[in-house]
Formats: structure tokens, sequence, C-alpha cells
């Protein structure tokens, strides 16, 4: 007879009890709150799917959302598209939504050297004009909006 507390007899952590372990809840002022399970943010931060052709339209927007100074794509009436970042051209084969919008909100969480701005992250920021200040790039709704395009971008 195994005595109890004997490495046979203990409960063996779950796999759902580590993932939850590993969940971080961010809350900031004036932004909706949102889990990190992982690499990725599992749940729209709207509640909501966002709107593919409104997707595109920030991606491509140089005052909005300015991917393409950094990312190429599949945009062909875009002339000048940037080379510094990875293309977005399969990004919804190589990502899932939950890990295109943590990559979206705040890229930092994966890796703290990357140059890509958080999108949906106001503190902790330097060299933020004051007009700025407070506000996210996009909203949630727009981040919504590019996560659903990404996704949509399978080759």
């Amino acid at each position: 007879m195994r005595k109890p507390g004997s490495a046979r007899s203990r409960r063996k952590p779950s796999v759902e009890a580590a993932v939850v372990a590993a969940a971080i809840v961010v809350a900031a002022p004036g932004l909706r709150p949102y889990t990190i399970v992982g690499d990725a943010i599992p749940a729209p931060l709207t509640g909501a799917a966002g709107d593919p052709a409104r997707g595109r339209a920030i991606i491509l927007d140089r005052r909005l959302g300015a991917c393409v100074l950094c990312h190429t794509g599949p945009f062909p009436e875009e002339k000048f598209q940037g080379s510094l970042a990875p293309d977005l051209s399969g990004a919804g084969a190589r990502w899932s939504e939950g890990q295109l919008r943590l990559r979206l909100v705040d890229a930092t969480r994966l890796d703290a050297q990357t140059m890509m701005p958080p999108y949906y992250r106001v503190d902790g920021l330097t060299r933020v004009g004051e007009r700025w200040r407070g506000k996210p790039i996009l909203t949630a709704e727009q981040i919504e909006d590019v996560v659903v395009f990404l996704s949509t971008l399978k080759n």
C-alpha cells in the first residue's frame, strides 16, 4: 500500500491549471482589460469580431496604423512598403487571432527589444508627444479590425 503523499499518489497539475497560472490580467486606466495567456490574448478586446475591410484600411493608412512603413504585404496598390519587419503575407497562417492580438496590443510582452510600437498601451512609454499621452495608438475596435483582417491572410 502506498503512503499518502507519496509521489505516485499526489495529484499531478493539469495543463489547464498551468495555463491559468500563466495568465496575466492587464487593466490600465482608460483601456479595456484583457488577459494574456502564454503568447496570446485569446478573447477579443471588444467582445466582438472586427471588420476586415476597416482593418485593411488601418494597415494601409500611414497616419493611423502606419504598418506598411515597416512591413510589406499583399498590398499591390502600395508602391513603397517597409522591409524592417516581417512580411504580413500569410500572417493568418503563422499566428492565431490571439497571437496577432498580443503582437498588436503590446509586442514588448514577447520581445522587450522589438521596434514595433505597442498599439494599445499607454503606461511606461517614453518620448510620447503631449497630445498623445495617455491615449493608445489604436482603439480596441481598431485592434480587432486589424486582427480579423490579418487572420484572413493565409498565404
